[in-house]
């Protein structure tokens, strides 16, 4: 696939008003959940970004039929990133596990981290799932013991393949057991509540993830027929059926990119408003955005940020320097930490981001810095941020995306930038965010995206 860049205008203000896409980390969990009958299931507000098309892509491969209310091919959908798709139906009634065996599965499943919540869904309803080594971010260590101790506590037999790099799983019958996770994994926890819905007895989770996508993962399954309570809370009971029925689902407003949009109209001085936001799903986001000294009022779903020449990062009651750390929900998302560290280089006053769950996360900064952001980076896990209280324009640069996350805030620093930049890599930006030049450019950016020589 060739290579695709943004060149990038800085310094201009953006107005107007703009729709998050449906979540990302949602829609990879409950897409994998249609493995889990022969029934139909509905989903809308299914984001047309790469990761999820290549998902969609994947259940093909393993004989779910997929209908889009797009009449747009998926092969365009994952070359571009720009095709619109919103309501998917799948039906798993004819799978085809010897697609697990194919040099197309093990090619096309290691690229996406997704794929890794194929596993509980085909061990729940066939008793048998085969993955190789998935691919994502390269944001450090993700380990994924939480998931294969969970199946292990089920009853499965785990193997690898240390040669191929690939996990099997095998079980006649997985049983109910009293589980506790070792840590508070949300894919980790996915899988596991997958693969327990139609096990035989009761199944307790404690120390479960509890993060609005596994909440609606649960939802969904409850409207499948599966008896799953304590939703919301870490400790989850799962009382098996023997099957699963068709239901319909819609997925969430991406608060990640709910995150990303505020964290834009603060860095470009722009006049925004985020539609249909979910605001009673953000939890403790718009709080964190607040102390950073940003405006904004809700109206209704609605947030409306004004314009602002100045934002002020808030201290701690005793005066001392604020510290913005991630944690379990419904602690802040390490997915807006990246947009956090952004929004601090022309803030007024000092900030400490402590991004504590993945040690390669933060070294994007250096391209910060290349273009003029004050920072130190004081280990793998911290930066400090002295902010330019728009004293000093960052200035444009050439750089490359490392991944989704902090390619979209270096992005936001580009936008905001004197001069033009270019951003290598888009690639990573399209696996996260839906046609994001084009939606932009729709609210005054001057995105231009190219093919890279």
């Amino acid at each position: 696939m060739p290579s695709e860049s943004f060149e990038v205008q800085g310094g201009c203000r953006l107005s107007g008003e703009i729709t998050p896409q449906g979540a990302k980390n949602e829609a990879l969990q409950v897409l994998c959940a249609v493995l889990l009958t022969d029934e139909k299931v509905t989903i809308s507000n299914v984001p047309a970004i790469r990761d999820v098309n290549m998902l969609i892509s994947l259940l093909k491969g393993l004989g779910v039929k997929a209908d889009s209310d797009s009449a747009a091919s998926l092969k365009t959908s994952i070359s571009s990133g720009k095709t619109a798709s919103n309501t998917w139906t799948f039906q798993a009634d004819q799978v085809n596990l010897d697609y697990l065996a194919s040099e197309d599965f093990r090619r096309d499943a290691s690229r996406i981290r997704g794929s890794v919540m194929l596993m509980g869904a085909l061990l729940s309803r066939f008793g048998k799932a085969y993955l190789p080594k998935p691919g994502g971010d390269k944001i450090g260590r993700r380990r994924m013991d939480a998931h294969f101790n969970g199946f292990k506590q089920l009853g499965a037999k785990f193997g690898y393949d240390k040669t191929k790099e690939a996990y099997t799983l095998e079980a006649e019958q997985l049983r109910g057991k009293y589980l506790m996770m070792d840590e508070i994994s949300v894919t980790g926890t996915a899988n596991v509540v997958m693969a327990a819905v139609m096990a035989k007895g009761t199944t307790t989770i404690y120390n479960a993830a509890c993060e609005p996508y596994v909440q609606q993962l649960c939802k969904l399954l409850n409207n499948m027929g599966a008896k799953i309570s304590g939703i919301g809370s870490n400790l989850l009971t799962i009382d098996g059926v023997s099957s699963l029925h068709g239901a319909a689902h819609r997925i969430l407003p991406d608060m990640i990119e709910i995150g990303s949009f505020i964290g834009l109209a603060a860095m470009t001085q722009s006049e925004l408003t985020i539609k249909d936001a979910q605001i009673k799903e953000l939890g403790i986001i718009p709080t964190i955005f607040r102390r950073f000294g940003l405006q904004f009022e809700f109206k209704g779903d609605d947030i409306y940020i004004p314009a602002q020449d100045h934002y002020e990062i808030q201290s701690f009651i005793d005066g001392g320097i604020m510290t913005v750390y991630d944690a379990p929900w419904p602690g802040f998302t390490p997915d807006l930490m990246s947009i956090l560290l952004v929004m601090a280089t022309q803030a007024k006053g000092s900030v400490l981001i402590h991004q504590k769950m993945f040690e390669s996360r933060l070294f994007f900064v250096d391209k910060l810095i290349d273009m003029g952001a004050q920072i130190i980076l004081c280990d793998p896990h911290r930066a400090t941020v002295i902010g330019l209280n728009r004293q000093h324009s960052l200035r444009g640069i050439q750089m490359t995306s490392p991944d989704i996350r902090a390619g979209v805030a270096l992005l936001i620093a580009a936008l905001s930038a004197e001069g033009k930049s270019t951003i290598h890599q888009i690639h990573q930006i399209d696996r996260g965010y839906q046609n994001i030049d084009g939606r932009l450019n729709a609210l005054g950016a001057q995105i231009r995206r190219f093919q890279a020589e």
